[in-house]
Protein backbone atom coordinates (compact mmCIF):
# COMPACT_ATOMS: atom_id res chain seq x y z
CA UNK A 1 0.00 0.00 0.00
CA UNK A 2 2.59 2.59 0.92
CA UNK A 3 4.82 1.65 -2.36
CA UNK A 4 1.36 2.35 -4.02
CA UNK A 5 1.04 5.61 -2.13
CA UNK A 6 4.35 6.77 -3.10
CA UNK A 7 4.16 5.84 -6.41
CA UNK A 8 1.39 7.76 -7.40
CA UNK A 9 2.77 11.17 -7.26
CA UNK A 10 6.00 10.42 -8.62
CA UNK A 11 3.94 9.07 -11.52
CA UNK A 12 1.57 12.50 -11.94
CA UNK A 13 4.57 14.26 -11.29
CA UNK A 14 6.25 12.76 -14.59
CA UNK A 15 2.93 13.29 -16.52
CA UNK A 16 2.97 16.96 -15.65
CA UNK A 17 6.54 17.40 -16.61
CA UNK A 18 5.90 16.09 -19.72
CA UNK A 19 2.51 18.11 -20.23
CA UNK A 20 4.85 21.23 -19.30
CA UNK A 21 7.33 20.19 -22.28
CA UNK A 22 4.32 20.05 -24.72
CA UNK A 23 3.34 23.09 -23.79
CA UNK A 24 6.95 24.81 -24.56
CA UNK A 25 7.37 22.69 -27.82
CA UNK A 26 3.79 23.88 -29.06
CA UNK A 27 3.71 27.35 -27.63
CA UNK A 28 7.14 28.56 -27.41
CA UNK A 29 8.69 28.21 -30.90
CA UNK A 30 6.04 30.49 -32.48
CA UNK A 31 6.54 33.25 -29.63
CA UNK A 32 10.22 33.14 -29.95
CA UNK A 33 10.37 33.95 -33.48
CA UNK A 34 7.65 37.07 -32.93
CA UNK A 35 9.95 38.17 -30.11
CA UNK A 36 12.92 37.70 -32.66
CA UNK A 37 11.33 40.24 -35.58
CA UNK A 38 10.46 42.61 -32.79
CA UNK A 39 13.76 42.86 -31.22
CA UNK A 40 14.96 42.94 -35.08
CA UNK A 41 12.37 45.89 -36.09
CA UNK A 42 12.82 48.18 -32.88
CA UNK A 43 16.96 47.90 -32.57
CA UNK A 44 17.98 47.81 -36.29
CA UNK A 45 18.65 51.32 -36.32
CA UNK A 46 22.15 50.38 -33.82
CA UNK A 47 23.41 48.96 -37.72
CA UNK A 48 21.76 51.55 -39.66
CA UNK A 49 23.09 54.40 -37.35
CA UNK A 50 26.29 55.42 -39.47
CA UNK A 51 25.23 55.63 -43.08
CA UNK A 52 22.08 56.84 -41.68
CA UNK A 53 23.20 59.76 -39.31
CA UNK A 54 25.51 61.05 -42.38
CA UNK A 55 22.25 61.40 -44.45
CA UNK A 56 20.25 62.51 -42.81
CA UNK A 57 22.59 64.62 -40.23
CA UNK A 58 21.64 63.33 -37.13
CA UNK A 59 24.27 64.00 -34.25
CA UNK A 60 25.48 61.48 -31.70
CA UNK A 61 22.49 62.83 -29.07
CA UNK A 62 20.30 63.06 -32.10
CA UNK A 63 20.75 59.39 -32.49
CA UNK A 64 20.45 58.66 -28.63
CA UNK A 65 17.17 60.60 -28.15
CA UNK A 66 15.61 58.99 -31.24
CA UNK A 67 16.72 55.37 -30.11
CA UNK A 68 15.11 56.03 -26.68
CA UNK A 69 11.79 57.99 -27.75
CA UNK A 70 10.86 54.42 -28.98
CA UNK A 71 10.21 53.19 -25.46
CA UNK A 72 7.91 56.30 -24.19
CA UNK A 73 4.93 55.57 -26.30
CA UNK A 74 5.85 51.61 -25.71
CA UNK A 75 5.78 52.63 -21.54
CA UNK A 76 2.44 54.71 -21.95
CA UNK A 77 0.75 52.55 -23.85
CA UNK A 78 1.48 49.33 -22.20
CA UNK A 79 -0.55 49.21 -19.08
CA UNK A 80 -3.83 49.96 -21.84
CA UNK A 81 -2.48 47.14 -24.00
CA UNK A 82 -2.23 44.57 -21.23
CA UNK A 83 -5.56 45.53 -20.45
CA UNK A 84 -7.15 45.42 -23.87
CA UNK A 85 -5.49 41.83 -24.49
CA UNK A 86 -6.45 40.60 -21.51
CA UNK A 87 -10.48 41.16 -22.79
CA UNK A 88 -9.87 40.49 -26.19
CA UNK A 89 -7.77 37.37 -26.00
CA UNK A 90 -3.41 36.89 -27.08
CA UNK A 91 -4.04 35.87 -30.87
CA UNK A 92 -6.39 39.15 -32.00
CA UNK A 93 -3.99 41.55 -29.70
CA UNK A 94 -0.39 40.55 -30.93
CA UNK A 95 -1.38 40.13 -34.76
CA UNK A 96 -2.72 43.58 -34.57
CA UNK A 97 0.41 44.36 -32.67
CA UNK A 98 2.46 42.89 -35.17
CA UNK A 99 0.70 44.54 -38.30
CA UNK A 100 0.95 47.74 -36.93
CA UNK A 101 4.78 47.70 -35.76
CA UNK A 102 5.87 45.98 -39.11
CA UNK A 103 4.17 48.57 -41.69
CA UNK A 104 5.66 51.52 -39.40
CA UNK A 105 9.01 49.92 -39.24
CA UNK A 106 9.42 49.54 -43.65
CA UNK A 107 7.88 53.37 -43.32
CA UNK A 108 11.68 54.04 -41.30
CA UNK A 109 13.04 53.73 -44.49
CA UNK A 110 11.46 57.11 -45.82
CA UNK A 111 12.13 59.74 -42.56
CA UNK A 112 14.19 62.60 -43.82
CA UNK A 113 15.75 64.18 -40.82
CA UNK A 114 15.53 64.60 -37.29
CA UNK A 115 11.65 65.38 -37.22
CA UNK A 116 10.76 62.49 -39.09
CA UNK A 117 13.03 59.87 -37.07
CA UNK A 118 11.66 61.17 -33.88
CA UNK A 119 8.03 60.88 -34.87
CA UNK A 120 8.42 57.58 -36.79
CA UNK A 121 10.21 56.12 -33.37
CA UNK A 122 7.33 57.07 -31.34
CA UNK A 123 5.10 55.54 -33.69
CA UNK A 124 6.80 52.28 -33.62
CA UNK A 125 7.03 52.54 -30.08
CA UNK A 126 3.04 52.94 -29.52
CA UNK A 127 2.34 50.21 -31.91
CA UNK A 128 4.52 47.64 -30.31
CA UNK A 129 3.20 48.83 -26.76
CA UNK A 130 2.14 45.45 -24.82
CA UNK A 131 4.50 42.65 -26.84
CA UNK A 132 6.17 41.57 -23.97
CA UNK A 133 3.92 42.21 -21.33
CA UNK A 134 1.26 40.49 -23.07
CA UNK A 135 3.21 37.34 -23.90
CA UNK A 136 3.99 37.42 -19.96
CA UNK A 137 0.68 37.63 -19.29
CA UNK A 138 -0.18 35.05 -21.79
CA UNK A 139 2.37 32.56 -20.01
CA UNK A 140 -0.37 32.80 -16.87
CA UNK A 141 -2.84 31.27 -18.99
CA UNK A 142 -0.68 28.10 -19.51
CA UNK A 143 2.23 27.65 -16.57
CA UNK A 144 2.37 27.66 -13.04
CA UNK A 145 4.47 29.87 -11.02
CA UNK A 146 7.39 27.15 -10.66
CA UNK A 147 7.30 26.48 -14.14
CA UNK A 148 7.36 30.62 -15.88
CA UNK A 149 11.16 31.24 -15.05
CA UNK A 150 11.33 28.22 -17.68
CA UNK A 151 9.32 29.19 -19.97
CA UNK A 152 9.99 33.01 -20.06
CA UNK A 153 13.69 32.13 -20.11
CA UNK A 154 12.91 30.22 -23.26
CA UNK A 155 11.23 33.10 -24.71
CA UNK A 156 13.84 35.48 -24.25
CA UNK A 157 16.08 33.61 -26.14
CA UNK A 158 14.50 35.39 -29.12
CA UNK A 159 16.39 38.57 -28.22
CA UNK A 160 19.68 36.22 -28.31
CA UNK A 161 18.52 35.05 -31.87
CA UNK A 162 17.66 38.89 -33.22
CA UNK A 163 21.33 40.18 -31.98
CA UNK A 164 22.76 37.12 -33.34
CA UNK A 165 21.44 37.08 -36.58
CA UNK A 166 20.39 40.70 -36.97
CA UNK A 167 24.10 41.76 -36.67
CA UNK A 168 25.18 39.70 -39.73
CA UNK A 169 22.10 40.14 -41.38
CA UNK A 170 21.85 43.92 -40.87
CA UNK A 171 25.09 43.96 -42.40
CA UNK A 172 24.92 42.25 -45.39
CA UNK A 173 21.79 44.23 -46.26
CA UNK A 174 23.74 47.48 -45.74
CA UNK A 175 25.85 46.23 -48.21
CA UNK A 176 22.67 46.64 -50.61
CA UNK A 177 23.56 50.05 -50.86
CA UNK A 178 22.66 51.88 -54.07
CA UNK A 179 20.26 48.77 -55.73
CA UNK A 180 17.24 50.53 -57.11
CA UNK A 181 17.93 53.86 -55.74
CA UNK A 182 17.97 52.79 -51.95
CA UNK A 183 20.48 53.47 -49.11
CA UNK A 184 21.50 50.30 -47.70
CA UNK A 185 19.80 51.40 -44.26
CA UNK A 186 16.65 51.81 -45.85
CA UNK A 187 17.06 48.05 -47.68
CA UNK A 188 17.60 47.19 -44.14
CA UNK A 189 14.44 49.17 -42.65
CA UNK A 190 12.29 47.46 -45.95
CA UNK A 191 13.05 44.08 -45.72
CA UNK A 192 13.20 43.24 -42.10
CA UNK A 193 9.88 44.87 -41.83
CA UNK A 194 8.06 42.56 -44.24
CA UNK A 195 8.11 39.37 -41.90
CA UNK A 196 6.34 41.16 -39.16
CA UNK A 197 3.73 41.73 -41.43
CA UNK A 198 3.39 38.06 -43.01
CA UNK A 199 4.00 36.29 -39.82
CA UNK A 200 0.86 37.51 -38.13
CA UNK A 201 -0.81 36.01 -40.10
CA UNK A 202 0.90 32.44 -38.70
CA UNK A 203 -0.12 34.42 -35.35
CA UNK A 204 -4.08 34.67 -36.21
CA UNK A 205 -4.22 30.83 -37.51
CA UNK A 206 -1.68 28.73 -34.84
CA UNK A 207 -1.61 30.74 -31.89
CA UNK A 208 -4.28 29.38 -29.31
CA UNK A 209 -6.16 31.90 -26.49
CA UNK A 210 -5.88 29.24 -23.90
CA UNK A 211 -5.51 25.49 -23.46
CA UNK A 212 -9.51 24.71 -23.85
CA UNK A 213 -8.89 26.44 -27.39
CA UNK A 214 -5.72 24.36 -28.57
CA UNK A 215 -6.18 21.80 -30.93
CA UNK A 216 -3.14 20.07 -30.31
CA UNK A 217 -4.45 19.48 -26.39
CA UNK A 218 -6.31 16.37 -25.30
CA UNK A 219 -9.53 17.58 -23.15
CA UNK A 220 -7.94 15.87 -20.33
CA UNK A 221 -5.06 17.86 -20.97
CA UNK A 222 -6.42 20.72 -21.27
CA UNK A 223 -9.11 20.41 -18.09
CA UNK A 224 -5.69 19.53 -16.22
CA UNK A 225 -4.22 22.18 -17.23
CA UNK A 226 -7.36 24.94 -15.97
CA UNK A 227 -7.28 23.15 -12.87
CA UNK A 228 -3.65 23.08 -11.66
CA UNK A 229 -3.73 27.40 -12.50
CA UNK A 230 -7.80 27.77 -11.26
CA UNK A 231 -5.94 26.10 -7.75
CA UNK A 232 -3.22 28.29 -7.84
CA UNK A 233 -5.42 31.73 -8.15
CA UNK A 234 -7.81 29.74 -5.16
CA UNK A 235 -4.30 29.81 -3.00
CA UNK A 236 -3.53 33.13 -3.69
CA UNK A 237 -7.02 34.36 -2.98
CA UNK A 238 -7.00 31.90 0.94
CA UNK A 239 -3.27 33.39 1.43
CA UNK A 240 -5.09 37.28 0.83
CA UNK A 241 -1.58 37.61 -1.38
CA UNK A 242 -3.48 38.24 -4.45
CA UNK A 243 -4.11 41.81 -5.82
CA UNK A 244 -7.18 41.99 -8.06
CA UNK A 245 -7.13 45.65 -8.74
CA UNK A 246 -4.71 47.61 -10.48
CA UNK A 247 -5.26 49.99 -7.43
CA UNK A 248 -3.61 47.60 -4.68
CA UNK A 249 -0.70 46.55 -7.26
CA UNK A 250 0.26 50.59 -7.39
CA UNK A 251 0.26 49.83 -3.34
CA UNK A 252 2.50 47.14 -3.38
CA UNK A 253 6.02 48.43 -2.29
CA UNK A 254 7.55 44.81 -3.81
CA UNK A 255 5.70 45.97 -7.25
CA UNK A 256 7.71 49.02 -7.53
CA UNK A 257 11.15 47.53 -6.00
CA UNK A 258 10.67 45.08 -9.01
CA UNK A 259 10.79 47.90 -11.37
CA UNK A 260 13.65 49.36 -10.07
CA UNK A 261 15.67 46.46 -10.40
CA UNK A 262 14.10 46.16 -14.15
CA UNK A 263 15.00 49.87 -15.06
CA UNK A 264 18.49 49.21 -14.06
CA UNK A 265 18.65 46.03 -16.19
CA UNK A 266 16.75 47.58 -18.97
CA UNK A 267 19.40 50.65 -18.64
CA UNK A 268 22.40 48.28 -19.78
CA UNK A 269 19.86 45.82 -22.62
CA UNK A 270 18.98 48.79 -24.88
CA UNK A 271 23.10 50.63 -24.02
CA UNK A 272 24.08 47.87 -25.12
CA UNK A 273 22.00 47.15 -28.35
CA UNK A 274 22.36 50.66 -29.63
CA UNK A 275 25.77 51.92 -28.86
CA UNK A 276 27.63 48.08 -29.03
CA UNK A 277 27.98 48.45 -33.19
CA UNK A 278 29.36 51.86 -32.72
CA UNK A 279 32.02 50.85 -30.17
CA UNK A 280 33.40 48.60 -32.07
CA UNK A 281 33.49 50.31 -35.23
CA UNK A 282 35.57 52.87 -33.39
CA UNK A 283 37.99 50.34 -32.26
CA UNK A 284 38.90 49.37 -35.94
CA UNK A 285 38.60 49.72 -39.77
CA UNK A 286 35.82 47.15 -39.87
CA UNK A 287 33.08 46.03 -43.19
CA UNK A 288 29.26 46.64 -41.93
CA UNK A 289 29.32 42.99 -42.32
CA UNK A 290 32.72 42.20 -39.76
CA UNK A 291 30.89 45.23 -37.12
CA UNK A 292 27.44 43.09 -37.05
CA UNK A 293 29.16 39.30 -36.70
CA UNK A 294 31.26 40.93 -34.22
CA UNK A 295 28.24 42.44 -32.44
CA UNK A 296 26.17 39.69 -32.47
CA UNK A 297 29.09 37.39 -29.92
CA UNK A 298 27.65 39.11 -26.38
CA UNK A 299 24.22 37.76 -27.69
CA UNK A 300 25.28 34.05 -27.90
CA UNK A 301 27.09 33.73 -24.56
CA UNK A 302 23.37 35.83 -23.45
CA UNK A 303 21.76 33.01 -25.47
CA UNK A 304 23.66 29.96 -23.42
CA UNK A 305 23.00 31.66 -20.25
CA UNK A 306 18.78 31.78 -21.36
CA UNK A 307 19.16 28.29 -21.95
CA UNK A 308 21.24 27.12 -19.32
CA UNK A 309 19.62 28.88 -15.84
CA UNK A 310 16.64 29.63 -15.63
CA UNK A 311 15.37 26.30 -15.00
CA UNK A 312 17.39 26.63 -11.48
CA UNK A 313 14.83 29.04 -10.26
CA UNK A 314 12.53 26.65 -8.81
CA UNK A 315 11.79 28.42 -4.94
CA UNK A 316 12.08 31.67 -4.16
CA UNK A 317 15.53 31.38 -2.36
CA UNK A 318 17.05 30.47 -5.67
CA UNK A 319 15.09 33.16 -7.72
CA UNK A 320 17.01 35.96 -5.44
CA UNK A 321 20.22 33.93 -5.58
CA UNK A 322 20.25 33.98 -9.24
CA UNK A 323 18.81 37.82 -9.23
CA UNK A 324 21.56 39.29 -7.28
CA UNK A 325 24.24 37.30 -8.60
CA UNK A 326 23.13 37.50 -12.48
CA UNK A 327 23.14 41.66 -11.59
CA UNK A 328 27.22 41.63 -10.39
CA UNK A 329 28.04 39.69 -12.95
CA UNK A 330 26.70 42.03 -15.50
CA UNK A 331 28.33 45.08 -13.12
CA UNK A 332 31.82 43.39 -13.59
CA UNK A 333 31.33 42.69 -17.17
CA UNK A 334 30.90 46.03 -17.88
CA UNK A 335 33.53 47.49 -15.86
CA UNK A 336 35.38 44.72 -17.70
CA UNK A 337 34.76 46.35 -21.05
CA UNK A 338 35.04 50.25 -19.90
CA UNK A 339 38.76 49.64 -18.56
CA UNK A 340 40.38 46.64 -21.23
CA UNK A 341 41.37 46.33 -25.00
CA UNK A 342 39.23 46.30 -27.53
CA UNK A 343 39.18 42.34 -27.54
CA UNK A 344 39.53 41.68 -23.70
CA UNK A 345 36.00 44.35 -23.67
CA UNK A 346 34.03 42.34 -25.98
CA UNK A 347 34.65 39.49 -23.41
CA UNK A 348 33.58 41.64 -20.53
CA UNK A 349 30.52 42.57 -22.55
CA UNK A 350 29.98 38.20 -23.28
CA UNK A 351 30.49 37.92 -19.33
CA UNK A 352 27.60 40.72 -19.35
CA UNK A 353 25.36 39.55 -21.59
CA UNK A 354 25.35 35.46 -20.22
CA UNK A 355 23.33 37.31 -17.26
CA UNK A 356 20.87 39.53 -19.17
CA UNK A 357 18.46 37.00 -19.51
CA UNK A 358 18.65 34.82 -16.55
CA UNK A 359 17.99 38.53 -14.56
CA UNK A 360 15.05 39.10 -16.64
CA UNK A 361 13.10 35.67 -16.88
CA UNK A 362 13.11 35.72 -12.83
CA UNK A 363 12.21 39.29 -12.48
CA UNK A 364 8.90 39.18 -13.30
CA UNK A 365 7.78 36.35 -10.94
CA UNK A 366 7.85 38.63 -8.20
CA UNK A 367 5.71 40.58 -8.86
CA UNK A 368 3.22 37.37 -11.14
CA UNK A 369 3.49 35.46 -7.48
CA UNK A 370 1.50 38.63 -5.31
CA UNK A 371 -1.14 39.86 -8.28
CA UNK A 372 -4.24 37.89 -10.42
CA UNK A 373 -7.01 39.07 -12.40
CA UNK A 374 -7.17 42.74 -13.85
CA UNK A 375 -4.02 43.54 -11.34
CA UNK A 376 -1.93 40.86 -12.98
CA UNK A 377 -2.30 42.37 -16.51
CA UNK A 378 -1.94 45.66 -15.31
CA UNK A 379 0.64 45.26 -13.34
CA UNK A 380 3.28 43.31 -15.28
CA UNK A 381 2.18 46.33 -18.02
CA UNK A 382 3.13 48.78 -15.22
CA UNK A 383 6.58 46.37 -14.26
CA UNK A 384 7.39 46.52 -18.36
CA UNK A 385 6.30 50.17 -18.92
CA UNK A 386 8.43 51.66 -15.70
CA UNK A 387 11.15 49.64 -16.62
CA UNK A 388 11.59 50.13 -20.23
CA UNK A 389 12.22 53.78 -19.22
CA UNK A 390 15.19 52.90 -18.68
CA UNK A 391 15.34 51.87 -22.61
CA UNK A 392 14.67 55.38 -23.15
CA UNK A 393 17.29 57.15 -20.48
CA UNK A 394 20.03 54.52 -20.90
CA UNK A 395 20.74 55.15 -25.26
CA UNK A 396 19.60 59.05 -24.68
CA UNK A 397 22.40 59.56 -21.58
CA UNK A 398 24.86 57.21 -23.38
CA UNK A 399 24.57 59.85 -26.84
CA UNK A 400 24.80 62.57 -24.54
CA UNK A 401 27.97 61.11 -22.53
CA UNK A 402 29.72 60.11 -25.97
CA UNK A 403 28.80 63.76 -27.89
CA UNK A 404 30.29 65.59 -24.76
CA UNK A 405 33.45 63.20 -23.62
CA UNK A 406 34.67 61.53 -27.12
CA UNK A 407 33.97 58.05 -25.61
CA UNK A 408 31.08 56.17 -25.43
CA UNK A 409 32.69 53.89 -22.56
CA UNK A 410 32.51 56.35 -19.81
CA UNK A 411 29.33 55.43 -19.79
CA UNK A 412 29.84 51.97 -19.12
CA UNK A 413 30.98 52.74 -15.48
CA UNK A 414 27.36 54.70 -15.02
CA UNK A 415 25.62 51.54 -15.67
CA UNK A 416 27.50 49.28 -13.29
CA UNK A 417 26.73 51.54 -10.42
CA UNK A 418 23.18 51.05 -11.06
CA UNK A 419 23.32 47.41 -11.71
CA UNK A 420 25.00 47.25 -8.20
CA UNK A 421 22.21 49.11 -7.20
CA UNK A 422 20.18 47.11 -8.61
CA UNK A 423 21.99 43.74 -6.77
CA UNK A 424 21.15 45.56 -3.41
CA UNK A 425 17.44 46.02 -3.86
CA UNK A 426 16.91 42.44 -5.20
CA UNK A 427 17.98 41.48 -1.70
CA UNK A 428 14.56 42.42 -0.75
CA UNK A 429 12.18 41.02 -3.19
CA UNK A 430 9.77 38.74 -2.20
CA UNK A 431 7.65 36.10 -3.77
CA UNK A 432 3.93 36.17 -2.56
CA UNK A 433 3.96 32.79 -0.61
CA UNK A 434 7.19 34.01 1.22
CA UNK A 435 5.22 36.98 2.73
CA UNK A 436 2.34 33.99 3.57
CA UNK A 437 4.83 32.34 5.47
CA UNK A 438 6.55 35.10 7.43
CA UNK A 439 3.10 36.02 8.85
CA UNK A 440 2.08 32.90 9.52
CA UNK A 441 5.44 32.96 11.80
CA UNK A 442 4.83 36.14 13.59
CA UNK A 443 1.53 35.34 14.59
CA UNK A 444 2.73 31.60 15.98
CA UNK A 445 5.28 34.00 17.70
CA UNK A 446 2.94 36.36 18.71
CA UNK A 447 0.74 33.63 20.36
CA UNK A 448 3.17 32.20 22.01
CA UNK A 449 4.58 35.07 23.76
CA UNK A 450 0.94 35.84 24.73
Amino acid sequence: MSTHRSTKPQADQLAQSALTRLLIRKLMPLLVIVYVISFLDRTNIALARHTMSIDLGLSAAAYGLGAGLFFLTYAMLEIPSNLVMNKVGARLWITRIMVTWGVLSIGMAFVRGETSFYVMRLLLGAAEAGLFPGVMLYLTYWFTREERALATGYFLIGVCVANIVGGPLGGALLELDGMLGLRGWQWLFVIEGLPAVLLAIVVWKMLPDKPLEASWLSPAQAAQIEARLAAERDAQAGDGRASHSLRHALGDPQVWLAILVYFCHQLTIYTTIFFLPGVIGASGHFSPLVVGTLSATPWIAAAIGAAALPRFASTSARSRLLLVGGLIVMALGLLIAAHSRPAIGLLGMCLAAFMFFVVQSIIFTFPSSRLSGAALAGGLALVNSCGLLGGFVGPTVMGLIEQSTGSATNGLIVLAVALIIAAVGSLRLRHGDEDRRARAVYCRDAEKAV
